[in-house]
């Protein structure tokens, strides 16, 4: 049998906690949408965790790789989208324990032989008690690109921290951008600031990735957008949970409110008489950040 393995670093002191959260976690949590850990060993400074092998790789390597991307046409993405969704919302709701990943992201959703996902790597994940709405923290640990804004300025995290990062993967799926490309975007930060401008200016079929813009039924990637718009918008209260999102995934019935503009959408040039600026934590997809808050 094919596994996968996964070696700690022996100078890493933070990530002896992440390995052993890893562990105690994921060994107690099962779902087809969760990557199953199949062992572990612990020999002096030797730190290994042994994994299920998913031949795919990771959904960014698909998704972001112009010579890849026809491989993951609509129906597949469709299908990796509600898989996501369901995981999630096996560790929000339904495991036994209740659970926020705070690293969600393209390279940790590996994909079996079938394109099925698999959210992997809970090194970062916090166990919530059934009566706790939110947690916070002094070391903010993720990704920024997909880090909630709450999270990534004030440390408070909650089910509406992954419901952001799960609505920047949506777009990035839908769209085959990065987050963090902000350089592709002209005046805008990122691509929920590109999103939202072609949503408000009803061009938001321009946001698709051309290769699904030919499969992809106009009304249905409509509803996609707007389920991503929703689950990106920048007051916590607003975003929907994943019991939402995946209601709303599997009904074309569902009237689907309008959202509230996202998090981090400004502008950053400044133009004639207009000036426009904001703070905000530098974007790097692939690289998890830890980093001190600061409050408001």
């Amino acid at each position: 049998m094919d596994v996968a393995v996964k070696r700690l670093a022996s100078h890493s002191g933070q990530g002896f906690t992440e390995f052993k959260n890893e562990v105690e976690l994921i060994a107690k949590l099962q779902h087809n949408n969760l990557v199953k850990l199949m062992g572990c060993c612990i020999q002096g400074e030797e730190k290994i965790l042994v994994y299920e092998y998913l031949r795919n790789k990771s959904l960014d390597f698909f998704i972001f790789d112009v010579n890849r991307t026809t491989l993951v046409d609509w129906t597949k993405r469709r299908v990796i989208i509600e898989g996501i969704a369901q995981g999630l919302l096996y560790l929000h709701k339904h495991s036994r324990l209740r659970i926020i990943h705070r690293d969600l992201k393209a390279s940790n959703i590996l994909l079996d032989k079938d394109m099925n996902p698999k959210i992997s790597d809970f090194g970062l994940a916090k166990i919530f008690s059934s009566n706790d709405i939110q947690g916070s923290t002094k070391r903010v640990v993720g990704t920024y690109g997909y880090m909630s804004p709450e999270y990534a300025s004030e440390g408070i995290y909650s089910i509406k921290s992954d419901v952001f990062s799960f609505g920047v993967l949506l777009l990035e799926i839908l769209s085959g951008k990065r987050n963090s490309g902000f350089h592709q975007y002209g005046d805008f930060l990122n691509l929920l600031g590109y999103s939202w401008q072609v949503w408000i200016g009803g061009r938001w079929l321009e946001l698709l990735e051309s290769s699904i813009a030919k499969e992809i039924h106009t009304s249905e990637a409509r509803r996609y957008i707007n389920i991503a718009l929703m689950c990106v918008q920048e007051n916590a209260d607003d975003r929907p949970t994943m019991s939402d999102v995946v209601a709303m995934l599997n009904s074309e019935s569902v009237i689907l409110p309008e959202p509230n503009h996202p998090a981090f959408f400004n502008l950053r040039v400044s133009k004639v008489h207009e000036s426009f600026s904001v703070v905000v934590p530098c974007s790097y997809n692939d690289v998890t950040i830890t980093a001190e808050p600061d409050g408001r």
